[in-house]
């Protein structure tokens, strides 16, 4: 089963947070965390990642906090979960340079390999803007949409 971390998680939690604010305004990690009731240390470490990645900026002082580093339409679902987690991965040689003992002789890789990046491809058709947008419960693109 393919799963995102909790971090991951938060982290789509804390983007879409921060998309809604009225005029890009910033928020602090203390204030999403006690919004959304998860442990302020680690949203703190979530959204630190996320700057460092280049996705949120951080500002310093008593109207500091985190805001978007560009706007919402430009950051994709993808961007924010392989800020967190990395490489998506689906299998444990999703990437070309590992190597197991099946290696040689599987005859799944490639098609896997071509699964990943049609979950990653799917995953990037998806914009913050668009998780934003949405007010419902239900927050999947058609593109992911199960029928």
């Amino acid at each position: 089963m393919l799963r995102l971390s909790k971090k991951a998680d938060y982290a789509l939690i804390a983007v879409k947070h921060l998309a809604t604010r009225e005029g890009g305004g910033s928020s602090s990690a203390r204030e999403i965390a006690e919004e959304y009731n998860i442990p302020v240390e680690l949203m703190a470490k979530v959204l630190q990642r996320l700057a460092r990645r280049g996705l949120l900026v951080s500002q310093q002082g008593t109207r500091g906090g985190y805001h978007l580093a560009r706007g919402p339409e430009s950051i994709s679902v993808a961007d924010v979960i392989q800020a967190i987690d990395g490489p998506l991965t689906v299998t444990a040689c999703s990437h070309q340079n590992d190597q197991c003992g099946q290696f040689a002789k599987c005859n799944v890789r490639d098609p896997l390999w071509r699964i990943r990046e049609r979950i990653i491809a799917a995953l990037a058709t998806c914009s913050v803007s668009e998780m934003a947008a949405e007010s419902g419960a239900s927050a999947v693109p058609p593109s992911l949409a199960v029928s």
